[in-house]
């Protein structure tokens, strides 16, 4: 049997989020009922799919290129990029590739371009479903993050209310720059100080990159009266995760024995009881702290793990 994988894109239109690829491969004359490009799907009906796709399929491959990437590559390179990840990630390496509208150039696997496969081609509308169904739900991560702009809703596309609430707000870190009319409202560093906003900047920029590691973010600015707040819970597999974010714009931030004292150590294991306590937690759990220092260049975000051991 010929191995043939369907791949296809979501995300190359919106002003913020990444851009995600999926790569298909279906046990031969495999059809499963519904399966159509993913725009003509509701989203209820995409994620029933999604389940069913990766119960049959032979291989399913995503890939996943962030905003700040976009910014560097440009969004056809970026898409390029994550159509290439997407089918590195299939075991077995088919031996053709179908793409959803032009061919994918400096690719190992021989492939070709399929105008409007994902409505012509069963496995690039598979691959179209775990592309969209994918992306959505980092979106919906990104909701708990940034929940000024409706993410959850539009997904990161330039809706009326999307604009609306990037003009009253400006742009966050996964707003893309270089996309009309993001770069007309970003913050500045001076912005961002002057309106002490840093602190929160920096809070969501950790959150940001513990998506992208792959935890799950579960509350923001936790509050844990008396004891104050946890900057970020979030999880990874069965281990709760509670982080301190410090945020400074300066050349060094030190290392995780510079930024906390005995009294606040105290206070946030405190805080940390409460949380476990309230939701019932079972769960393994321990101390993080993310650093993040702001300069001229892109922000620089350091993780250190395990800080109470």
């Amino acid at each position: 049997m010929k191995l043939i994988a369907g791949v296809d894109e979501a995300g190359r239109g919106p002003i913020a989020g990444p851009v995600v690829a999926a790569a298909v491969i279906l046990p031969e004359g495999c059809t499963i009922e519904g399966v159509r490009d993913s725009k003509k799907i509701s989203e209820k009906r995409r994620e029933i799919l999604y389940g069913q796709i990766l119960d049959v399929g032979t291989s399913v491959g995503v890939g996943i290129v962030h905003e700040d990437d976009i910014e560097e590559l440009n969004i056809l390179q970026a898409t390029h990029k994550a159509m290439r990840l997407a089918l590195g990630r299939l075991l077995p390496q088919p031996e053709e590739a179908l793409i959803d509208g032009r061919g994918l150039p400096d690719q190992v696997v021989k492939n070709k371009g399929i105008i409007d496969g994902d409505d012509k081609v069963h496995a690039i509308s598979a691959a179209s479903i775990i592309a969209k169904v994918s992306r959505d739900r980092i979106m919906r991560k990104y909701d708990l993050i940034f929940p000024e702009y409706g993410f959850a809703k539009h997904k990161g596309y330039g809706t009326a209310e999307h604009l609306f609430n990037l003009r009253n707000h400006l742009a966050c870190p996964i707003h893309r720059k270089g996309f009309r009319p993001v770069g007309n409202h970003m913050p500045s560093l001076s912005h961002l100080k002057e309106n002490r906003l840093l602190g929160k900047w920096g809070e969501r920029l950790a959150a940001r990159e513990l998506i992208r590691k792959g935890y799950t973010v579960l509350e923001m600015n936790y509050s844990a009266a008396p004891y104050g707040e946890i900057d970020v819970v979030a999880s990874e597999n069965d281990t709760v995760v509670f982080i301190e974010v410090k945020s400074a714009a300066q050349e060094t931030l030190g290392g995780p024995e510079d930024q906390m004292n005995d009294s606040k150590l105290a206070k946030l294991f405190n805080a940390m009881n409460i949380y476990l306590s309230n939701n019932d937690s079972v769960s393994e759990s321990r101390f993080d702290l993310m650093t993040i220092r702001f300069g001229k260049e892109r922000p620089k975000v350091k993780h250190y793990k395990n800080c109470l051991d």
